[in-house]
């Protein structure tokens, strides 16, 4: 594991905030559903990509941010090799301790220290709907297309429909410390193309429900 730069930069977590975070995240039944038809979506976007390899086999990816190393063993279940980044040290040094995953400090939207095409896939999940301005969005998805050699799965929230209706709602009677920037499908899509892939396809983890969306992506 490496730094690009100090621990504290940009980042929030403290050792013990992330062992905080890992112990109460995804942990209630209804997260734990949640990551269950992640797994499901994600594990069929990655038979797509292998399949598709036909003789350029896609051996390694970049998960970033990777977080406490959330879906490394479902990665390297997928046969992948897993290369780490994250804004937050912390978050490097428990995937690290946990999963036994090099990493590197990065800041997405500044720029990965990665040259063109280091990677067979990028993998991204929930990190594009805290990216509020849509040039830092494009930034973003330009530096996974370029750190790519072919394949992207990235997450964003679809505007429109009961989730987001559900909460303004609740902003109305509690304040949230998360603020999640929702974007329209083709909106999503133009701004892929702008970064030089296009959609192979877009998954919503609840259709109809909820906001959250999985995208496969390829140069």
């Amino acid at each position: 594991m490496s730094s690009s730069g100090p621990e504290s930069r940009g980042s929030k977590f403290t050792a013990d905030g992330v062992k905080e975070y890992e112990r109460r995240r995804y942990r209630g039944i209804d997260q734990r559903i949640v990551h269950a038809r992640e797994v499901r979506l994600i594990g069929k976007m990655l038979e797509i990509i292998h399949e598709a390899g036909g003789n350029r086999p896609v051996r390694n990816v970049l998960d970033v941010p990777c977080g406490y190393g959330r879906f490394t063993d479902m990665l390297r279940g997928c046969g992948f090799e897993v290369f780490n980044a994250d804004l937050s040290f912390e978050m490097l040094r428990r995937a690290a301790e946990a999963k036994g995953t090099p990493g590197v400090v990065a800041d997405a939207k500044l720029g990965l220290p990665f040259r063109d095409g280091t990677f067979d896939a990028v993998f991204s999940i929930r990190f594009l709907h805290h990216v509020h301005d849509p040039r830092e969005r494009a930034a973003v998805l330009s530096e996974f297309t370029r750190a790519s050699s072919r394949w992207m799965i990235v997450s964003f929230y679809r505007a429109g429909g009961v989730h987001e209706f559900q909460r303004r709602v609740r902003r109305l009677f509690k304040k949230s410390g998360t603020r999640i920037k929702m974007i329209e499908r083709g909106r999503f899509e133009a701004e892929a193309a702008e970064a030089g892939c296009q959609v192979v396809r877009i998954s919503p983890l609840f259709p109809g429900l909820h906001a959250y969306h999985l995208a496969l992506l390829r140069k």
